[in-house]
């Protein structure tokens, strides 16, 4: 009983999978605690990479409906939730500094779908990276600059939720195809936050991007490689040149040994 209610929960749109079900559970157990322990390795690899998903699931869906592929590029290179994404309104963009005020999500209800605040009740900026600002152009010339209307919908101009997403674009045999059988719709919120933190962006900035509650949370993201901990060091070196005056990014062994004396 309890795994045809749920099956009915996915038909409405409120879940994703069954969690009744017996069958997958280790490996649906094993992407929970990815995401949760591991977010960076459900990433994307790259730009191009997430451009050739879009493109991919716009062309599995009906009469190949360009606008799933800009959803995912949107959300891809902003690291919204996909309700956000359906939430977003000409308003919301501000195309002179080029941020973005994400300030409202699509979500199911009882009664269907309706918009409401973000999951951490407060509104936040997010920059607008230049390979997503023609589209958005595109999109606010498209509906005469009106602050209300809605720049991301499905091909009946109605709202998008994951689930919608998911159905449109036969997204599970897409990215199966593609070798990315893992991939999640949310995963592409984990794509572009590693994105920003490979990038350098600082913890506490990255925090507010993404809307995380606890730093911790946007730590998660943080993995710096041999290279990030080797500028580290270069960096800490130039700091400390600076400080006494030494010529620098290097301070030779002889230097350090004259300061060993002096000191």
């Amino acid at each position: 009983m309890l795994v045809r209610v749920m099956e009915q929960a996915i038909r409405d749109g409120l879940i994703e999978v069954n969690p009744a079900r017996l069958y997958g559970g280790q490996k649906l157990f094993k992407t929970a605690e990815d995401e949760e322990s591991d977010p960076r390795g459900l990433a994307l690899r790259d730009w191009d990479t997430l451009d050739r998903l879009a493109c991919a699931l716009a062309a599995a869906s009906y009469n190949e409906y360009e606008g799933w592929g800009d959803i995912v590029r949107f959300a891809g290179g902003t690291g919204a939730r996909i309700g956000e994404v359906s939430g977003v309104r000409a308003g919301d963009i501000d195309t002179d500094k080029w941020l973005w005020r994400c300030c409202r999500q699509t979500t199911t209800a009882p009664g269907g779908l309706l918009d409401k605040g973000t999951k951490g009740k407060r509104s936040r900026f997010v920059p607008i990276i230049p390979e997503l600002r023609p589209n958005v152009a595109w999109r606010i010339a498209r509906v005469g600059g009106r602050p209300d209307a809605r720049l991301f919908t499905g091909p009946r101009g109605g709202r998008v939720t994951t689930a919608i997403l998911r159905d449109a674009t036969h997204w599970d045999d897409v990215v199966t195809t593609l070798g990315y059988e893992y991939l999640r719709r949310h995963d592409l919120r984990h794509t572009a936050l590693t994105w920003f933190a490979d990038a350098g962006v600082p913890p506490h900035i990255l925090m507010r991007i993404a809307g995380h509650g606890q730093l911790t949370t946007t730590q998660r993201y943080l993995h710096p490689d041999l290279r990030s901990i080797q500028r580290a060091g270069d960096q800490l070196t130039a700091y400390i040149n600076a400080t006494r005056g030494l010529p620098g990014p290097k301070v030779e062994v002889e230097q350090i040994r004259q300061l060993a004396i002096t000191a």
